[in-house]
């Protein structure tokens, strides 16, 4: 019984590893564009991991390193929970 359950347990956990890898990962044309975007941030895991998240909510990041923001209005107007910008 309890050889069943830790199997059952870890199958559980691979699947779900599996199945959410890709949606971490994100898309070929966000990835790019969030290089690029981050490409002079000073904590860029930080800027990838944002930039990576507005971008597979909008569907677009705006070009360069920093500003021009209203090209995506999605991606400018995303807040975090203190009401500041989201995306980098």
């Amino acid at each position: 019984m309890k050889l069943s359950f830790a199997t059952l347990v870890l199958g559980t956990i691979l699947l779900t590893s599996f199945f959410i890898q890709p949606t971490i990962a994100g898309s070929a044309f966000c990835d790019s564009k969030c290089n690029f975007r981050c490409s002079k941030a000073g904590r860029k895991d930080r800027c990838l991991k944002y930039c990576g998240i507005c971008c597979a909510d909008c569907n677009c990041v705006p070009s360069g390193t920093f500003g021009n923001k209203d090209e995506c209005p999605c991606y400018r107007d995303k807040k975090n929970s203190k009401g500041g910008p989201k995306c980098p």
